[in-house]
């Protein structure tokens, strides 16, 4: 029986999770209230909620992390209860210590809770208690760079500095070798107290070849805790996950009824309520035995896993604990069936060192998510939505389902084949590459994996297919009923085919068209595709027919052959987005060039993407060397120093505090004569 009223929730975040939770307070028939900076506007979320309240500036810490403006928001609302998502003030004792003071619920658990697990060493203490059992190391308050370094021998080498404060791989170092233990600690509490103004460290054991495995639990008020299986979140980049599944291939029945009770007495340590996660390291080469890393007190972004194995939504039951309710389960009436595996989609671009990116999403198609289909997608993704870099770079989730691993895996791999972001650089061609490997087809994975694949990603050369589709979409582009502005006007003689020279991945092609029909419907004829820079290339040949969508904003068809594709394309600019089966390019128009024009364009400083010019090196008129710093900017939490080309006088058009696009011009250095 409930005990709290919740009839209007708040939604403190924003992006897919706000979205997400937004859609299960509709289908509980609870009141959705949104909050938005100025950059979020014309946000997804806004638009989906019933009510949307303005809180700040773009500005996380003036908006989104401002705990007076966020209470103030429910309050004049009238919320009954607010449900944080994930990041920003999810897990803020201070926050929920407000809410509760304003007489409003918290839906997550109890302050004490979340500042126990929010501290590495005291989750340590608390687990420990509960025989939970836990990485050898050394962790307790106050402990110095002596300390530690004495206690590293006996944890054993490579040990694994971590601060105390937070996660997500900041000030987190791997140490093998004893000699540079000292630098790194230093180095450790400089990048700590840097992210989360605690300089605390303690350190681990390293786990040779570790795997990451996370038990998902849920616990009410009245005392029952349950675990919801495990998922393995192995696939990371530099500590930050990327793709996600459940339940994990590595673990027997045994070992995953052992690591979830161990799961719940972690819970039971803090007296835990609501929705959490408790992480795990677990050896490859031991994966019977498991060792505890920390707790997450809120709702992880690779939950919908966890959703589609157990057809427990778990915000729903994360407002039914607040009401107050027991749980409608017991642990034996939960049930693991099938497998789910996520791809989170980033605005970044693997090309270029995975740096985010930004921009305008002029065309998206999503992949079908009716029932069925095996395929669910969070998104917070809009036509027109303008993609900046205040907020973490995370698109959208891809969710696939199926009955075993394998079936999973293809499905996920065709979502993403079938996710077409135009206008903004993703990482959807990265992760399709990440699930063709076969380490990860045989689930033969460890947190290191990723970052080992990153060093033989190359992107792919742009498809024949996604070439001719360009060519016929130029000839698409003109008006049939004009002869002069035709491609395919008459002419004395054998018709004359279409050419149009490309430039993309940094190679030039020649696609030539020989058209037999066009019209607003349809275009057909032959194409040859010769790709310039190969010596001796083979030219790629097949009959095509070009089927452009009805309105221009669906998929297009490309019939190659006989064979029948889905693709889709815009003109941004002057490039050519083309995204279909085999990727996404960005294609540009070959020009001639003269060598002047070249010359005046070598001392352009441009931005790399989107962001804020947090320092200015250099002044309009001063003398500078080639590779000195010109302009810093700063995007998505990230530094980004940008330095002179070559020698010569600077002219810099931007100040500290601009805003920046991607490939703006920030300065301009002219070679002295």
């Amino acid at each position: 029986m409930s005990t709290r009223p919740i009839r209007s929730v708040l939604v403190a975040n924003r992006g897919e999770i706000a979205c997400r939770v937004i859609d299960t307070l509709r289908r509980m028939g609870i009141r959705s209230i949104a909050v938005y900076s100025d950059a979020d506007a014309q946000a997804r979320h806004v638009r989906e909620a019933d009510v949307a309240v303005r809180i700040g500036p773009a500005a996380a810490a003036r908006s989104y992390l401002d705990i007076e403006a966020v209470v103030d928001a429910a309050r004049k609302t009238g919320a009954d209860a607010v449900h944080p998502g994930y990041g920003f003030l999810s897990e803020n004792q201070k926050f929920a210590a407000a809410l509760a003071e304003a007489g409003i619920v918290f839906i997550g658990p109890p302050a004490e809770a979340i500042a126990t697990m929010g501290d590495k060493i005291t989750a340590r203490a608390a687990v420990t208690d509960r025989d939970v059992p836990v990485v050898p190391g050394l962790s307790r308050p106050g402990l110095s760079d002596d300390d530690l370094i004495a206690a590293a021998p006996d944890i054993g080498f490579p040990v694994l500095i971590k601060p105390s404060a937070g996660g997500g791989g900041k000030g987190m170092h791997r140490v093998a070798d004893p000699a540079e233990l000292p630098a790194a600690l230093q180095r450790a509490r400089r990048e700590a107290g840097a992210a989360f103004g605690d300089d605390a460290l303690f350190i681990e054991h390293f786990v040779d070849t570790p795997r990451h495995i996370e038990v998902q639990i849920l616990a009410d008020e009245h005392g029952n805790v349950v675990h919801l299986g495990e998922r393995e979140c192995s696939l990371q980049r530099r500590h930050q996950k990327v793709i996600e599944e459940a339940p994990s291939a590595l673990l027997d029945a045994d070992t995953r009824a052992r690591i979830g009770r161990a799961a719940c007495d972690a819970a039971r340590s803090v007296g835990y309520t609501g929705a959490g996660t408790v992480e795990f390291i677990v050896s490859a080469h031991k994966p019977d035995e498991f060792f505890f890393m920390e707790m997450n007190t809120r709702l992880q972004v690779e939950h919908p896993v966890t959703e589609l194995v157990t057809g427990i939504d778990l915000v729903e039951q994360q407002i039914r604990v607040a009401r107050g309710e027991k749980l409608g389960f017991a642990q034996d009436d939960i049930a693991l069936t099938g497998h789910a595996i996520e791809a989170r989609v980033y605005a970044e671009d693997p090309a270029r060192g995975f740096l985010p990116t930004g921009g305008t999403i002029e065309h998206l198609v999503e992949p079908d998510t009716s029932p069925g289909s095996g395929v669910r997608v969070d998104s917070a993704m809009l036509e027109g939505l303008e993609v900046g870099s205040d907020y973490d770079p995370m698109l959208a989730k891809v969710i696939a389902y199926g009955s075993d691993r394998e079936e999973a895996l293809e499905r996920l791999d065709q979502a993403l084949a079938h996710t077409r972001v135009l206008g903004v650089v993703t990482n959807i061609d990265f992760c399709r590459f990440v699930l063709r490997q076969p380490a990860v087809a045989a689930a033969d994975l460890d947190t290191e994996l990723l970052d080992r694949l990153v060093a033989d990603y190359v992107v792919p050369d742009p498809s024949p297919e996604a070439q001719v589709l360009v060519g016929l979409a130029r000839i698409g582009t003109r008006d049939p009923g004009d002869v002069w502005s035709s491609s395919v006007g008459w002419r004395m003689g054998e018709p004359a085919p279409v050419i149009t020279r490309l430039v993309g991945g940094g190679h030039h092609s020649t696609v030539s068209i020989h058209v037999e029909h066009a019209d607003a419907r349809s275009i057909s004829g032959k194409a040859t595709v010769v790709a310039e820079e190969v010596e001796d290339a083979e030219p790629w040949t097949a009959d095509v027919v070009y089927l452009p969508s009805v309105d221009g904003r669906g998929a297009d068809r490309l019939i190659v052959d006989g064979v029948s594709q889905s693709w889709s394309s815009t003109l941004i600019g002057e490039s050519w987005w083309i995204s279909g089966p085999s990727g996404t390019w960005m294609l540009d128009l070959a020009r001639p060039i003269l060598d002047e024009a070249a010359d005046e364009r070598a001392g352009e400083i441009t931005s790399p993407m989107p962001g804020t010019v947090v320092a200015v090196s250099a002044n309009s008129g001063d003398d500078v060397s080639s590779g000195a710093p010109v302009v810093v900017v700063e995007a998505m939490k990230m530094e980004h120093t940008l330095s002179a080309p070559i020698s010569g006088t600077a002219e810099v058009t931007v100040e500290v505090g601009d805003k920046v696009d991607a490939g703006q011009v920030l300065a301009v250095i002219t070679p002295i004569d």
